[in-house]
């Protein structure tokens, strides 16, 4: 759904409680407020500029889409839309607003202010990553990529201010689930406008005292690699059902750090634990840790445009030499599963055929195919990651595989979450191999493989295919489940045969929260709702 932070960040050191009374999230003088690890500083807070983890987070409390969807099962419930109706053919979706939706700042919220939202983010100019989310919608391809130029004849239409009509290219079984996702959030017209162009990628409209969203919260204070705080809406339409005063994100890229910061009680849940404090938490503090499903897969992506990663054989190689079952036993500790493919497995039925085995003769014969026997002549390349523990451990652990099966040398590098995304865009390209990752935006294989399109927006590889790109354009039209499988099997194979990325494992999601936290409740993408979180200050809370 997003690139996943666990690639981040920014490291900051917070000493004590950052003087903020009511630390542990007790009634007092902040009152209840919910303290969360974020992982690292946001990239920005722009629904249609961000792809990450970390905004993403922070985004579900500031903004809502037409539907929300429900924290245990993920089945889409209301949010600004308080029904809708589909068509027989599954092809028109007819929403009604309610009439009490409103911006955070007081402003009636319409369903013009979704299609000014989705026009920006289709904008060509604009270039946004997370355009090609929208192209269920009918025309909306079209008029991103510049073959029409009237928004009009794009498949969204307001019937008036409560209602909403969208028509699809074909049935799109998650449509609904493609609401919750922030690049379908709408956006606040005069904000964005008194701030410059709809077109403009950096802005001062998403600055605390600026930014106007219609989420349970609004942004109240954004000090930078400190603090992101927020306190309820007034104006959301569900204002009665937030049980806290407020959730405050801070961007802790150092694992220790915000594992001390937790035993503590400065936060209450953290974005991730130490791998080597993980069996520690096992055996001693079981009812802190969580270990959580995560519909994602951590992998490493290939710069296919440089020599010698631009030859497939190589690439296989690196892949073929990679032994996974070790690192997720013996490195990890998390209960992550080895990712010989993308796409994690049984989603809607969907398992891959073709896989990466763990073989280092064939892996030495490739290389020397390729020209490089032993490792001779091969070039020092170079592992990229953002900034953060876990990153590091696993570069550490394959350039000593490498160096090992095929005799190369292999040195690594780290850069802030901002940086890595700037290095390692399309438009950059400054990498031999960078870590990455994916966690399902919706829960369908096409979120994981259309990452990997020609220029698409996450792609970042270099690589394309036409023959790849046409099945999975092919998926759009199928309706049948098994006859889609198939198809998306066709792609990945392709995928896998060509390796613009390794695949390296398939995630889970541990880490630590404070036993006095109601409310929190897991599901395989990360979606929260923040707020129904809140504090039973009578449970145990001894940390």
């Amino acid at each position: 759904m997003k690139r996943i932070s666990d690639v981040p960040k920014i490291c900051i050191l917070l000493a004590g409680c950052l003087a903020i009374a009511g630390c542990g999230g007790e009634p007092g003088a902040d009152g209840m407020i919910i303290r969360i690890g974020n992982g690292t500083e946001p990239e920005g807070l722009d629904p249609h500029i961000v792809t990450g983890v970390p905004e993403h987070h922070i985004l579900l409390a500031l903004f809502e889409g037409l539907v929300r969807a429900d924290t245990t099962d993920l089945s889409p419930t209301p949010g600004v839309a308080e029904t809708w109706e589909e068509s027989d053919d599954k092809r028109v979706y007819t929403f009604h607003l309610r009439a009490d939706a409103k911006w955070s700042n007081g402003d009636p919220l319409t369903s013009k202010d979704f299609l000014y939202a989705w026009e920006r983010i289709l904008t060509p100019a604009l270039a946004s990553e997370y355009a090609y989310l929208l192209f269920p919608m009918k025309n909306a391809q079209a008029f991103n990529e510049g073959s029409i130029g009237d928004f009009a004849q794009v498949g969204a239409e307001a019937l008036d201010d409560q209602t909403l009509r969208v028509t699809l290219e074909n049935p799109t079984p998650y449509f609904l689930s493609l609401q919750t996702h922030y690049s379908w959030y709408p956006v606040h017209q005069g904000t964005i406008e008194a701030f410059g162009a709809k077109e403009d990628r950096i802005s001062k409209w998403t600055r605390a005292g600026n930014l106007v969203g219609n989420g349970p919260y609004v942004l109240s204070r954004w000090s930078p690699n400190e603090i992101i705080e927020t306190i309820p809406n007034e104006h959301y339409w569900d204002v009665a059902g937030i049980q806290n005063d407020g959730i405050h994100f801070y961007p802790i890229t150092d694992g220790q750090t915000e594992e001390h910061m937790f035993r503590n009680g400065e936060i209450h849940i953290t974005y991730g634990v130490p791998i080597s404090k993980v069996p520690v938490y096992q055996a001693k503090n079981p009812e802190q840790l969580r270990i959580d499903p995560w519909i994602g897969t951590y992998f490493y992506r290939f710069n296919t445009l440089r020599p010698p990663l631009d030859d497939p054989r190589v690439r296989q190689a690196l892949a073929m030499a990679l032994d996974r079952d070790t690192l997720c036993e013996r490195v990890l500790q998390a209960g992550e599963m080895p990712a010989p493919f993308l796409t994690p497995p049984d989603i809607n039925g969907y398992l891959p055929s073709a896989r990466v085995r763990y073989d280092v003769d064939a892996a030495r014969k490739l290389l020397a195919e390729a020209g490089y026997p032993n490792g001779e002549g091969f070039r020092t390349v170079d592992i990229l990651y953002s900034t953060r523990e876990k990153n590091r451990i696993i570069a550490e652990a394959i350039q000593q595989m490498w160096k090992k099966s095929l005799g190369i040398d292999v040195t690594l590098s780290n850069q802030d979450w901002k940086v890595y995304l700037s290095t390692t865009s399309n438009a950059v390209m400054g990498y031999d191999i960078a870590a990455g990752g994916w966690i399902g935006d919706v829960i369908d294989p096409i979120n994981f493989l259309e990452c990997f399109i020609t220029d698409g927006g996450n792609n970042r590889t270099g690589w394309g295919n036409e023959a790849y790109d046409e099945l999975l354009a092919k998926t759009m039209a199928i309706g049948d489940t098994a006859e889609r499988n198939s198809v998306f099997d066709q792609a990945e194979t392709i995928l896998i045969e060509e390796m613009p990325i390794i695949p390296i494992y398939h995630y889970t999601h541990p880490f630590l929260i404070d036993p006095r936290v109601r409310g929190y409740t897991s599901n395989l993408i990360g979606y929260y709702a923040y707020h129904q979180l809140r504090l039973d200050n009578a449970a145990s809370g001894e940390l």
